[in-house]
């Protein structure tokens, strides 16, 4: 059964399940992965007055437009210390502001759009060649999936030795890794394309969810009336020696909260259009250009 399928109180409880783990999960992945390290320690003095002025004066803005009261100001202390206090500090962030984060990165970026990371990444996954399967539950519910397309540079050129590093959601919505009932390593993998830079996995098609809503963030989304639903997704990091890697999400057209998605990171250039086969797959053909570092 898939998550359209369930009732409200069976999605609530799988949401719980998930976010009873998916708290510390998240903080532990997101202080250990090499992914999310930046350049922010190296930023200069004035750098780091500059932009925290300035995020401290739209506060102080907020606060005087809206003439937030004494009881409104100590409801927000207490609801941002529990938001670290369960971990919730990354899904908080990839959900409501990374997107901003990542509308500025790509200025400078070329090729294929991207959009953003989200707090479910886990490294070190089984690699495999392409043609590959995911790995997966023998019984695993959905839809069959095939992934296929092609990796090249912005002229058009096979990236030889590029990889696909790409995870996402079961057909209840929820990731390996964040949810104590899935396998280590489940729906996640490196695939490397061949020669040509073609490349084929075989996986099920992901459900839509929601984010975590037993704690802090989803009182937040209940409190202002805000859906707290994300559209059906791949994740994907997709790299080559030389060039700069995209890291992106893959949607599919006609699917539910494309419209609402609560963390903004939908793109029309990142919606797949699968086609079935004679053997009952979807097929989704999806090609990446990469620029050179």
């Amino acid at each position: 059964m898939s998550t359209l399928d369930r009732t409200d109180e069976e999605i609530d409880t799988l949401a719980t399940t998930s976010a009873a783990a998916s708290g510390a999960s998240a903080s532990a992945s997101f202080r250990t992965n090499e992914v999310y390290s930046g350049a922010a320690a190296g930023s200069s003095t004035e750098r780091v007055d500059a932009v925290a002025r300035a995020l401290l004066k739209a506060v102080h803005r907020v606060i005087d437009e809206h003439e937030v009261t004494y009881p409104e100001f100590q409801a927000a202390k207490k609801w941002l210390m529990d938001v670290g206090e369960v971990g919730e500090w990354p899904l908080f962030l990839d959900v409501f502001v990374e997107h901003a984060v990542e509308e500025v990165a790509s200025r400078s970026q070329h090729g294929s759009k991207g959009t953003i990371l989200g707090p479910y990444y886990l490294p070190g996954q089984v690699q495999l060649t392409s043609p590959a399967t995911l790995p997966a539950r023998a019984d695993e519910a959905g839809t069959p999936l095939v992934f296929t397309g092609r990796v090249t540079d912005l002229d058009g050129s096979p990236l030889t030795g590029a990889t696909l590093d790409i995870w996402h959601a079961d057909s209840d919505g929820l990731y390996s890794g964040f949810a104590p009932s899935l396998p280590e390593g489940n729906l996640r993998g490196v695939v490397t394309a061949d020669s040509d830079g073609r490349f084929e996995i075989r996986t099920i098609e992901p459900a839509p969810y929601q984010i975590p809503t037993d704690g802090p963030t989803g009182a937040l989304t209940r409190a202002a009336g805000w859906s707290p639903w994300r559209p059906a997704h791949l994740h994907l990091l997709v790299s080559a020696p030389g060039h700069r890697t995209i890291t992106t999400q893959l949607y599919f057209a006609g699917g539910e909260h494309l419209e609402d998605d609560v963390a903004e990171a939908t793109k029309p250039e990142l919606v797949l259009h699968p086609v079935e086969n004679t053997s009952g797959e979807r097929v989704a053909e999806y090609d990446f250009a990469l620029e050179r570092d």
